[in-house]
């Protein structure tokens, strides 16, 4: 999308039941179409933008998006009332679905810039935020929160409910819970979605406790039948790295909790799908390698699946490199695949 004029959707809570988690230097543009191919539902996220970035940087590269990706939601970091408050009136008016704050990344950088799961200490500071985003918003745009279940020390679930509820306060009525909770020194944000224990109880009671809440559960979902069990509790899954590793989870996630009665659709009639908006991007001058990274790993447990992987990755980086890579990655996947 160049100017941000498409209409955007309409709120529907059920729009939330199954969303692709934002990932930094992973859930670009091209990511999201494909995304948007594997999964007609779901909701999308933007990479998190600080805010201070959307009003002052290049918004074409930090804000565009194509048509086709709505419902897509612009994530945002930053500490500053002011700055989030017009950042969300930028985003609003290039045309996104929602606008959510980050308040669970928790690496170095984030933290030095006073934004991320750092902010968990500071509830009323998030509450303040929160409050000038809605202010600045379209009413048809929610500001919603992602957060974790605490940071450091903390280990009480009333600490984790307070925040919630003092963020509410402010006019917040969706929150996305990474189940974990953050440690701000001493781990790599790798590690930090990793080694902290997750905690799912704790998103299920909050959903039971505020039931006027919106509630999504993120962290360590990786199948269809674990996301419908968890929709028994919450009001929708957030999925991240199985979502990028392996695609064709992601389908068959949203086949299973939209179309239960629809059969998913083949590898290779997803990525044949996708071959007109690649040729789109390539008419424009953008380098296959920008695009095949993100389907590397669709055909991952396959047999083939390796040499899919190998064929994209050494010729995609080639200049001048097209569709027609694709179509050898793709034929080399199914001659492995017969002689498997």
């Amino acid at each position: 999308m160049e100017s941000g004029q498409e209409p955007r959707q309409a709120y529907n809570p059920a729009d939330f039941r199954l969303s692709v988690a934002p990932m930094m230097d992973w859930t670009d543009r091209h990511c999201r179409v494909f995304h948007r191919l594997l999964a007609p539902h779901a909701r999308l996220y933007t990479e998190m933008v600080h805010a201070q970035a959307v009003i002052h940087g290049d918004r074409e590269r930090l804000l565009g998006f194509d048509a086709v990706e709505h419902p897509v939601a612009l994530q945002l970091g930053g500490s500053d009332p002011a700055h989030l408050a017009e950042a969300t009136r930028i985003g609003a008016d290039w045309g996104y679905d929602e606008v959510n704050l980050n308040v669970g990344c928790p690496s170095d950088r984030v933290q030095a810039g006073r934004f991320g799961a750092c902010l968990m200490k500071e509830p009323a500071l998030v509450a303040d935020c929160v409050a000038a985003m809605i202010a600045a918003a379209p009413a048809q745009v929610p500001v919603t929160v992602k957060c974790r279940l605490g940071v450091d020390e903390q280990e009480d679930y009333e600490v984790f409910r307070a925040f919630v509820d003092t963020v509410a306060a402010a006019g917040c009525r969706l929150f996305v819970v990474h189940a974990r909770k953050a440690w701000l020194q001493g781990l790599s944000p790798k590690e930090n979605r990793e080694i902290p224990p997750l905690r799912y109880p704790w998103v299920h009671r909050l959903k039971r406790e505020r039931p006027d809440l919106q509630v999504l559960i993120n962290g360590g979902i990786g199948s269809a039948d674990e996301a419908l069990a968890q929709l028994s509790q919450v009001d929708g899954v957030m999925i991240g790295r199985a979502a990028y590793h392996e695609p064709y989870r992601l389908h068959l996630m949203d086949r299973a909790i939209f179309e239960p009665e629809r059969p998913p659709a083949s590898r290779e009639e997803l990525l044949l799908a996708l071959r007109p908006y690649l040729e789109d991007c390539l008419a424009r001058g953008v380098a296959l390698k920008h695009l095949s990274r993100h389907v590397l790993g669709l055909f991952h447990g396959q047999p083939g699946g390796r040499a899919f992987r190998q064929v994209l990755s050494q010729e995609a980086v080639r200049p001048g490199a097209g569709w027609d890579v694709v179509e050898r990655a793709l034929e080399r996947t199914r001659l492995r695949g017969e002689a498997a």
